[in-house]
């Protein structure tokens, strides 16, 4: 590992750990992502996470004030890190093949198909209170299905 990456990886260190305190399963590889999608029944809810400020403003706590509120949570809650995990993120982006790559995005798989995404165009400059309440709305659209 080189200097950089090892910078890096302390950096990112806190914000991967405020998802995974709450409950979040990181996908680390492009094998964990292909597993994840393979088997995983009923919902996934998938983090896109990123170092911006939009993430940590943003996306990161309006994701967990969803999950905490939401009335049906979803089955699984995972995460890939934008150009921290990149060969995990690529291959969870090919999942989303017809949507444009963003970072921090959020999106709802329901049994290995992509069933709603919010991308960064509606989390960055948004009230955290409005990214929250609308992905509690597409978690109880998709669940409800």
């Amino acid at each position: 590992m080189n200097a950089y990456d090892e910078y890096m990886q302390g950096i990112v260190a806190p914000m991967r750990k405020e998802l995974t305190d709450e409950g979040f399963n990181e996908l680390r590889t492009a094998e964990e992502v292909n597993q994840h999608m393979s088997e995983a029944k009923g919902t996934s809810l998938v983090v896109i996470n990123s170092v911006c400020g939009c993430a940590a403003g943003l996306a990161r706590p309006a994701v967990i004030e969803a999950t905490r509120t939401v009335k049906v949570a979803p089955d699984h809650l995972v995460t890939v890190f934008a150009g921290q995990d990149k060969e995990a993120t690529a291959q969870m982006r090919n999942y989303f093949e017809d949507i444009p790559p963003s970072s921090p995005s959020i999106a709802v798989v329901k049994d290995g198909q992509l069933a709603y995404f919010i991308p960064r165009e509606q989390i960055e400059d948004h009230p955290r209170e409005h990214i929250r309440d609308h992905l509690v709305q597409a978690l109880e659209q998709v669940t409800a299905q």
